[in-house]
């Protein structure tokens, strides 16, 4: 059974998968779906994942959906030990960041400033609550300064399953222009991340197509 990542290549979530599946030299092909390309809402791609939603994998005879479950599966099934600790106690200290990117971070980032400034027109005026969520965000990123590791990545001197889930969204946090929080620590491991090829190729993608035009 071919490996299929279904899902479009601008979508965070997607890149999430396909980093983590570049990273551990796994074969796969992606098709477009949802977005601009639809397909998520047939009883086809619902047979898949009933939530209509990208990305769903279908490996190993799985069908897996929920890009942290799935690549939490990546690493227990692929990963060596830098990717996937066996003891979970090393694991957890890591994890719970992967947990609190998806809880906090995610949502003061893409619902309070990602997707104001992206569904705004150019020429028109961000809405009145985007100051407020600016702030919020401010607040969230120096809670992530906190955990940042020191140099390296969170599977030390190599990436593990959860630098996918954490640092996805930090191409886009770095790339628009909007007042962030002072994070040294974040910012050099954005830059760290950028070095990567599978990084580049995956998740540094052009997002223009999500602007309002």
């Amino acid at each position: 059974m071919n490996t299929l990542l279904h899902g479009r290549a601008t979508s965070s979530n997607v890149q999430i998968v396909a980093w983590a599946l570049t990273e551990l030299g796994l074969s796969y092909e992606r098709l477009d779906v949802g977005g601009a390309f639809g397909g998520n809402t047939t009883p086809e791609f619902k047979a898949l994942n009933p939530n209509g939603l990208v990305p769903v994998l279908e490996i190993d005879g799985l069908t897996l959906w929920e890009s942290g479950a799935i690549t939490r599966y990546l690493g227990a099934r692929y990963g060596d030990e830098a990717f996937w600790p066996a003891d979970p106690a090393v694991r957890a200290p890591v994890d719970k960041w992967a947990e609190w990117i998806k809880t906090t971070f995610v949502p003061a980032f893409l619902g309070g400033v990602f997707w104001p400034i992206i569904s705004t027109k150019p020429g028109q005026p961000l809405p009145d609550s985007f100051a407020a969520a600016a702030a919020k965000l401010k607040q969230v990123a120096a809670i992530l300064e906190t955990g940042m590791p020191e140099d390296g990545f969170f599977g030390g001197d190599t990436v593990c399953w959860a630098d996918m889930v954490i640092g996805t969204y930090l191409f886009r946090y770095f790339d628009l222009d909007f007042d962030r929080a002072e994070t040294p620590k974040l910012r050099a491991y954005y830059d760290r991340l950028t070095g990567r090829p599978a990084y580049a190729e995956h998740v540094m993608v052009n997002y223009d197509s999500l602007r309002a035009k």
